[in-house]
């Protein structure tokens, strides 16, 4: 063999060499992260058993989310049609009478729909009246103080 030979074939030794030097410190680090990772499976179980017992809970999980969210949509839909928006005026109905005595109560939902309440106060007699909302309308006439706590309410 001549020279030229021999060192070509001394030089892919030591590539070799090299290249199996890298692999071996490759193949550490993953053993590492492998041994990090059945460390922490019960070693009494195979991993399939433990892997399934994760999948069970994780299941299990996504069943009480989903009740959770159904319960939340039902909450909110609730909600909706209760009392959430409150508007008062407050005045004086007659000449005579002072301390505004005399209001006008707007009560409505989300959607705008409940009642208008309207106390008037006279020296000698008082008036309750209501009134129903729907969509931040009445079907009855509004006076001005109702007109303004209606919009109060909706302006809330």
């Amino acid at each position: 063999m001549n020279n030229i030979t021999i060192m070509l074939l001394i030089f892919t030794i030591v590539i070799l060499l090299i290249m199996m030097i890298i692999l071996l410190i490759k193949i550490r680090k993953i053993e590492k992260k492998y041994q990090n990772f059945i460390s922490k499976f019960d070693n009494k179980k195979s991993i399939e058993e433990t892997l399934e017992g994760y999948f069970q809970v994780v299941n299990r999980v996504n069943e009480e989310n989903n009740i959770i969210k159904s319960n939340y949509v039902n909450l909110e839909r609730k909600v909706a049609g209760c009392v959430q928006k409150i508007g008062i005026v407050r005045y004086n109905a007659f000449d005579d009478v002072g301390s505004n005595l005399s209001f006008a109560l707007a009560i409505l939902n989300d959607e705008d729909n409940g009642v208008v309440i309207n106390s008037i106060y006279g020296r000698t007699s008082s008036n309750i009246y209501a009134k129903s909302i729907e969509n931040g309308t009445s079907k009855y006439v509004l006076s001005e103080e109702e007109i303004e706590a209606v919009t109060k309410a909706k302006n809330e």
